[in-house]
């Protein structure tokens, strides 16, 4: 009888439930399973005792022969392959002493959930709120975030979105250099005050989506390589690339469908952000996109909480967010960098790099009436042809649009927002179009009330040359930008990283808390409106950029000010300076 099922489907399957390594089922048992095909010899090191040889079993998976028997605390551990030094488990869910050092058993099934009764939610068409907990507070920890909430919902938020949390070598770091991915990085306060940080959004009423990176390892700490062959032959800007389509690439996908399983069921996360998507090299027939979804989809239905899939983007394609029955990845949403660059270029009047197509209002009108600039067209960025059409049937909300964001921030020479060059008229035009536009919108956090701070790319490795190298790489990719190689800071001065902190004074100062009101009554307007409600009657006149969503029109100044005084026909229920102006009118 021929099997036509998938290998991912088969791996995930035709295990026992002790075969199956799924990284909560490692504590309190303590076999310590480990995958080490090439392996001669694996050794657990357990901190305080003797070295005990592992049994290699089928798979090239390792295990004690008899499950240790220890004290139901905690044990610190790590593996020797081949006589090497001892190295963190690759599924460590704990790394209290950092990413070079043991692990730390961790079960989080011991964690008394309270949010038995949080049914989740679609998050497309939610407003969600991007944050990086290393300079969300003063803090920075997962508990102080977590005393931030009341701002967070007075604000409208109704999904907290995390940069990236895995383990990284340093104190401080955008997320992005993580080498274990299942890993909460200790200084925010470990797993268990992850637990604790989910479990209090959803008591708020708020979702929460971790942003995730398996396109790439950090360059510090990343050990994988010793255990087995989890990277393979394609490089990105970030280093090599994932094992997903070579030699013994069934257990690497197990390795990042077991994670989205783990941040998804065990954590109670209610979605995921993929990073960087099209950095992931994979000619499997089943793509590991479509993989992520089916699981995200088991996890959805064992639970009966939505778990959603946004993925981050540049391809414009949609076979990202098409259904896996009409053979797309079955993805639940996607980033649209066009909305950003149409909004940015014709706010700032910044049409450089990758800005270039995007300065004439006619892009804005675009993004707004196809979701999609460049469907097809001509990239001048990119010297080429890019995109296709999205698809009739997927509504806007499976895009999610912002007006400002880490990558679009963090990635100028100096970190600088919004706020650096646009006045308070222009601030509310780009929050009414986001937050009143057809897409999925997101604000970066600080956004609300006009922040100062910038937010600035900084590192903390603690190697020197690795320190040295990034500075110089990251004044390298400025060149084509056309921005001043002196304008940028360096991301191994903690200055840096202190500078992009956001100060919490700031909303109780009137220019700010003015802002601050304004996007609260944006996102009480945005829930009168039925989230898949298209936006109609889109045009560009005389510097107002218009639309028509949900019997709001709204009018907006795209210079900031000057608004002209003749409303359309209907009751004005907002405005803000003579930049905006939204009216009730008939349907």
């Amino acid at each position: 009888m021929s099997d036509d099922r998938t290998v991912d489907e088969r791996t995930a399957t035709d295990r026992t439930a002790d075969d199956r390594i799924f990284p909560a089922r490692t504590f309190p048992a303590r076999s310590f399973p480990v995958w080490a095909p090439g392996a001669e010899r694996v050794d657990l090191v357990v901190t305080g005792r003797d070295p005990l040889p592992l049994t290699r079993g089928d798979g090239g998976w390792w295990r004690l022969a008899e499950p240790l028997t220890a004290s139901p605390e905690p044990l610190d551990y790590a593996f020797s392959v081949d006589g090497s030094d001892p190295r963190p488990d690759p599924r460590s869910l704990r790394q209290p002493n950092g990413v070079h050092a043991p692990g730390r058993e961790f079960d989080p099934g011991a964690y008394a959930w309270g949010d038995t009764a949080w049914r989740g939610r679609d998050l497309t068409g939610a407003v969600i709120y991007e944050l990086h907990l290393g300079t969300f507070t003063p803090e920075g920890t997962l508990d102080a975030a977590a005393g931030r909430l009341d701002h967070l919902v007075d604000l409208g938020v109704e999904a907290i979105e995390l940069l990236p949390v895995n383990a990284f070598n340093g104190t401080h770091n955008w997320g992005y250099d993580g080498v274990l991915w299942y890993a909460v990085h200790e200084p925010y306060g470990g797993p268990e005050a992850y637990q604790r940080f989910v479990d209090a959004c959803h008591a708020r009423g708020v979702a929460v989506i971790q942003d995730v990176v398996y396109n790439h390892l950090g360059p510090s700490g990343n050990y994988l390589p010793v255990f087995g062959p989890y990277l393979g032959d394609a490089h990105s800007t970030w280093g090599a690339s994932v094992n997903l389509d070579g030699p013994q690439s069934d257990e690497v996908r197990r390795y990042i469908l077991d994670n989205v399983r783990y941040w998804l069921d065990d954590l109670h996360v209610d979605g995921l952000r993929l990073d960087a998507v099209h950095a992931l090299h994979d000619s499997r027939a089943e793509h590991i996109l479509e993989a992520m979804a089916r699981e995200a989809a088991a996890v959805a239905e064992r639970t009966g909480r939505p778990a959603t899939l946004i993925a981050e983007s540049d391809l414009n394609d949609p076979k990202l967010i098409r259904s896996r029955a009409h053979h797309g990845y079955g993805l639940d949403a996607q980033w649209d960098d066009d909305v950003h660059h149409a909004l940015h270029a014709n706010l700032t009047g910044e049409v450089t790099g990758y800005y270039a197509d995007f300065g004439e209002p006619a892009a804005l009108v675009k993004v707004f009436e196809r979701g999609f600039f460049h469907d097809g067209t001509w990239s001048s960025f990119r010297e080429r042809h890019h995109g296709r059409p999205l698809d009739a049937d997927i509504p806007f909300t499976r895009l999610v649009a912002f007006s400002q964001d880490h990558d679009q921030i963090g990635n100028r020479a100096a970190g600088d927002r919004l706020t650096a060059t646009l006045g308070a008229g222009s601030l509310g035009v780009a929050a009414a179009l986001t937050l009143l536009g057809p897409f999925t919108p997101m604000l970066f956090m600080g956004e609300e009330w006009g922040a100062t701070t910038p937010w600035q790319f900084f590192t903390s490795h603690p190697e020197k040359e690795l320190g040295e190298a990034t500075a110089r790489g990251r004044i390298a990719e400025f060149a084509r930008m056309g921005w001043d190689p002196e304008t940028v800071p360096d991301p191994q001065d903690p200055q840096t990283f202190q500078r992009s902190k956001l100060d919490w004074s700031e909303p109780e100062q009137p220019d700010h808390a003015r802002l601050l009101d304004w996007y609260r009554t944006l996102t009480a307007l945005r829930r009168d409106i039925p989230a898949l409600t298209p936006a109609t009657e889109v045009s560009f006149d005389d510097g107002v950029f218009a639309f028509t969503r949900g019997g709001l029109r709204v009018e907006a100044a795209l210079s900031g000010s000057g608004l002209p005084r003749d409303a359309a026909d209907g009751e004005v229920v907002a405005s803000f300076a003579d930049a905006v102006r939204v009216t009730r009118v008939s349907f």
